[in-house]
């Protein structure tokens, strides 16, 4: 008969295996509270990038994913018995729904009518799993520890993951990964949650094999997704452009693809056209020669603000005046990609290594005002307003920053996206530079590739607009085609419109309502 001290006591070891099970539970709720926030930010980038506006889209998603998970939460009563398999399995459908998302979104952005109704589907959907997981873990949990600990744990080891999502999201997932690549290793880690959970509770489930099995399929399925994520991501993409992709890149900033087809290659921002090879010329030179023939004198010093693909800078440069260009982009991996995308080099013959070329990455609204200096010719090449974050580079507060950068005698300019098909957003652009203490002429010209697109040549006091062109190369440009830009039909002319302030972002709201026309 053994001794009593020769074997520990059941009642020692069984308190300090629930010990165990609970710490592991409690890593699960971190786990879970990474995917789920960042399946929620997945769905508010995908809104953004291809319906544009991103404040609406991350408006919808939020609320409608907080409202879901309420929902989940109180669906989650009616579940009373086998709650231990009740999470494993629902941990399993967050693994497929959730880290299918992406891929799916973006196949569906191609092919379905009504895409943002998907969007959605996926939001409420994901919610509602998420909204269960919680309050089921919390039962699991419930008698090992005492009542406020349960809930101050739970809800700690949430919100750290919550933070922890927010910080890989932007630094981490979708610079390195993409988001396809981002949503299937959430879903994975999902399923990992899930085949864990099998040992961690295996003693209070029945039929455990079975449900293993089903943990390890899906587990194996979206590791294979992950596998295939950039051939995916690739044919997701081809459905989306008309010609065949040559080149992607997600940044911190956005999505950069380039297409490659019978014209020639385009370059596409978050899915918005911003060049196409064969008629990237006519826009250009109506950018910049206009503004470097405006001032009182041959203009030497430069300042660009966007452009990052180089080619208003490639005109700039072809002025013999100009002694020093600075050129402010916000995202690197434009101003380097001609490097990865030599075709763009050639077409914009090698600007940047120009020796009187400084390139800097910043927001342009930052440095414009932290950076003193003068400048004979501002160019804004900026992207449509499409977004309040593009907005806030259309306002009054902006131009008035741009106007005091002008030198004596110098000259700014605008692209201001269409008059003929976004009247509206165009003169509430020319107006906020007017209220911005800036004398506008507004002028246009045809783009194959854009229609009919707009501009506005600015000073800071009243002038007629250049009536001579520059003695450099032009493939367009001439002295007749000048003066007929400065002409504006009356499709064109101007109507009633708000100044564009920081705070009521008026030109995106007429910017979403007059381009939707045309989608």
């Amino acid at each position: 008969m053994a001794s009593p001290s020769s074997s520990p006591p059941p009642s020692t070891a069984e308190p300090a295996d629930a010990a165990i099970r609970a710490s592991a539970l409690y890593l699960n709720v971190f786990v879970v509270a990474i995917c789920g926030l960042v399946y929620e930010l997945l769905a508010g980038t995908l809104g953004s990038y291809l319906l544009g506006d991103s404040v609406t889209q991350f408006s919808l998603v939020i609320g409608l994913y907080l409202s879901a998970m309420g929902g989940g939460a109180w669906l989650s009563r009616r579940i009373e018995r086998d709650l231990a398999r009740k999470f494993i399995e629902i941990e399993l459908a967050v693994a497929i729904v959730g880290g299918f998302s992406a891929p799916v979104l973006f196949l569906a952005f191609g092919s379905v009518v009504h895409f943002q109704v998907v969007l959605l589907g996926f939001v409420v959907a994901i919610g509602v799993l998420v909204g269960l997981e919680l309050p089921i873990l919390m039962r699991l949990l419930e008698g090992q520890v005492a009542f406020k600990d349960l809930v101050s744990r739970v809800l700690t080891f949430d919100y750290i993951g919550a933070l922890a999502a927010a910080l890989m999201f932007p630094l981490v997932l979708v610079p390195k990964l993409g988001l396809v690549r981002s949503s299937l290793i959430m879903g994975v880690a999902n399923a990992g949650v899930g085949l864990w959970g099998t040992w961690l509770l295996g003693s209070r489930i029945r039929g455990l094999t079975g449900l293993r099995a089903r943990g390890a399929i899906v587990l194996v399925v979206l590791l294979a997704g992950v596998g295939f994520s950039e051939h995916f991501t690739t044919w997701a993409e081809d459905e989306m452009y008309a010609d065949p992709v040559v080149f992607t890149e997600t940044t911190p900033y956005q999505r950069i693809v380039v297409t490659h087809g019978r014209a020639g290659f385009q370059l596409f921002l978050n899915g918005n056209l911003q060049f196409s090879s064969s008629d990237e010329y006519r826009y250009h030179e109506a950018l910049v020669h206009p503004v470097m023939m405006a001032t009182d004198a041959p203009p030497k010093r430069i300042l660009i603000l966007g452009g990052g693909d180089g080619l208003a800078l490639r005109e700039v440069l072809a002025h013999s005046s100009v002694e020093q260009v600075t050129l402010v982009d916000l995202d690197p991996a434009m101003t380097s990609l001609a490097k990865k995308f030599p075709a763009l080099g050639e077409l914009n013959r090698h600007s940047f290594q120009d020796h009187r070329v400084t390139v800097i990455n910043d927001d342009a609204m930052v440095w414009l005002d932290e950076h003193p200096g003068r400048w004979d010719v501002i160019i804004v090449d900026f992207p449509d307003p499409n977004t309040f974050a593009l907005g806030k580079l259309y306002t009054k507060l902006f131009y008035k920053r741009v106007a005091a950068r002008l030198s004596p005698g110098g000259a700014a300019v605008v692209q201001a996206t269409s008059p003929l098909f976004a009247r509206k957003s165009y003169w509430c652009i020319v107006e906020t530079m007017r209220a911005a203490g800036l004398s506008v002429q507004p002028y246009q010209v045809t783009v194959p590739s854009f229609g009919v697109w707009g501009y506005a040549l600015a000073r800071r006091v009243p002038f007629q607009p250049p009536t001579r062109v520059p003695n450099v190369a032009l493939r367009f440009l001439n002295e007749q085609a000048l003066a007929a830009m400065f002409v504006m039909p009356v499709d064109m002319s101007p109507v009633p419109v708000e100044v564009n302030q920081l705070d009521n972002q008026a030109l995106v709201r007429y910017y979403e309502r007059e381009w939707r026309k045309w989608e």
